[in-house]
């Protein structure tokens, strides 16, 4: 004898998904959302590193504008200065080559709570300038100094061997120069202003030789050649630098130096 199945409960069946179709569904949207992750990530930090970059360029422009005004580049601002300069007027830098942007004396936006200028990452940007002493004249600290670089003179700046910052491709055995043949990014006599943030790893600072060259929390680096290439597993500063050349001629061109 057949039973009548009940019109209601046959439509439920075919209309209803079974667990098995369920769990499809789910592992397809899984998958689906698992794809899309990296490529959001990767914008993220696409977005983070055109920011930083704008950011260094920024800094750049108001370094100059502050040696065309002051005669003078500003010392780094060291880690308890607030974003100053340290010391206040120049001179004998407290942190030549491991010291942070001065952002309070250059006026700058986008600080942090403690006054220094801070990357996309929330990292704090760093600043290096050159010691470079002149002889004759004798003159110390003459890019820091107040009138220094009109004191010296023009034709009494260098313009050979590597008194002033390096930049490198590959980390160096010297602290003066790049010692790995054909790695030198900046030409003699190397550059008076190198400015770089330290990336998405910048809190903990990258362990790698390259990045060790650029003074950061996992570096006690302090000499004046920095490294800068492209991106790496081990390397994410960002580095720039402004050319003597460049910093001269626009200080020339507003009547700053003769």
């Amino acid at each position: 004898m057949m039973i009548a199945s009940d019109p209601a409960l046959m439509r439920q069946r075919q209309t209803g998904f079974t667990l098995v179709e369920m769990a499809m569904v789910l592992m397809i949207v899984a998958l689906l959302l698992g794809g899309l992750l990296p490529t959001v990530s990767s914008q993220v930090e696409q977005r983070h590193e055109s920011e930083t970059r704008k950011q260094l360029d920024e800094i750049q422009q108001a370094l100059i504008g502050y040696a065309i005004i002051n005669g003078r580049l500003p010392c780094p601002a060291s880690s308890t200065s607030n974003g100053v300069e340290s010391p206040v007027g120049g001179g004998n830098c407290t942190n030549f080559y491991n010291g942070f942007v001065p952002a309070a004396t250059l006026g700058l936006s986008g600080t942090d709570s403690s006054g220094f200028a801070v990357d996309s990452w929330g990292n704090r940007i760093h600043y290096a300038v050159t010691s470079w002493n002149s002889t004759s004249p004798a003159l110390n600290d003459v890019f820091t100094t107040t009138g220094g670089l009109g004191t010296v003179g023009l034709s009494n700046l260098p313009t050979s061997g590597t008194p002033h910052l390096q930049v490198c491709s590959v980390a160096s055995t010297s602290s003066s120069s790049c010692s790995v043949a054909n790695s030198a990014l900046t030409s003699s006599p190397g550059v008076p202003v190198v400015i770089y943030s330290t990336g998405k790893n910048g809190a903990s600072g990258g362990t790698g030789a390259d990045e060790a060259e650029n003074p950061n929390p996992n570096s006690t680096d302090n000499d004046r050649v920095f490294v800068s290439h492209n991106p790496t597993p081990t390397f994410d500063d960002l580095v720039t630098w402004i050319s003597p050349n460049v910093l001269i001629n626009r200080m020339v061109s507003a009547g700053k130096l003769p």
